[in-house]
């Protein structure tokens, strides 16, 4: 499942571990403003990693949980869906808009398999200081590189260096960007 090898999701731990994961992503979209506290510890639970002052704000919808970090400093608003059956590595202050999806399952193109239920999954990286605006989509696998900026609506197919801006379907350069400049 890791490593992008085929996997079937009925497994049972599989199926235990996502019953897990929906109980605590339940909890935290139902928690209140009124209570910051449990709010991330809730978080902390869920997921594999929280960094000091991340800020995730509900509804947050996750496969897994446990194989998502999220770095110091990041924030991820409204309406996230992070599909982690792969692991998803998010670094340091990173900016999600609303109703960003990043998708690590994927399946086979063979009808047979997909008909058998096999799927697979490719992990993605988000570097630091990333900033993917509203209703972006990275697809399994993708790497993005620190800096990066990514216009809202775009789906990102393929890696994208560091300190480039993005934009569009599928996501291409459009500038490069010189920090400090």
């Amino acid at each position: 499942m890791l490593a992008g090898e085929l996997y079937r999701a009925d497994d049972p731990q599989l199926a235990a571990d996502l019953r897990r994961a929906a109980e605590l992503n339940e909890r935290f979209n139902t928690s209140t403003t009124a209570d910051p506290e449990g709010r991330r510890a809730v978080l902390a639970e869920l997921l594999g990693e929280l960094g000091e002052g991340a800020e995730i704000r509900p509804p947050l919808s996750v496969d897994y949980g446990y194989r998502i970090t999220v770095g110091p400093g990041t924030f991820v608003n409204f309406g996230a869906v992070l599909l982690d059956v792969a692991e998803i590595r998010i670094g340091a202050d990173v900016q999600l808009g609303p109703n960003v999806q990043l998708l690590t399952p994927t399946h086979p193109v063979d009808p047979e398999l997909r008909r058998e239920k096999w799927e697979s999954a490719l992990p993605i990286t988000l570097g630091d200081n990333v900033w993917l605006g509203g209703g972006v989509i990275v697809c399994p696998g993708v790497t993005i590189g620190e800096n990066t900026v990514v216009g809202a609506g775009a789906v990102v197919t393929k890696d994208l260096p560091a300190n480039v801006v993005a934009v569009g379907n599928p996501a291409r350069v459009v500038r490069e960007i010189r920090p400090g400049a």
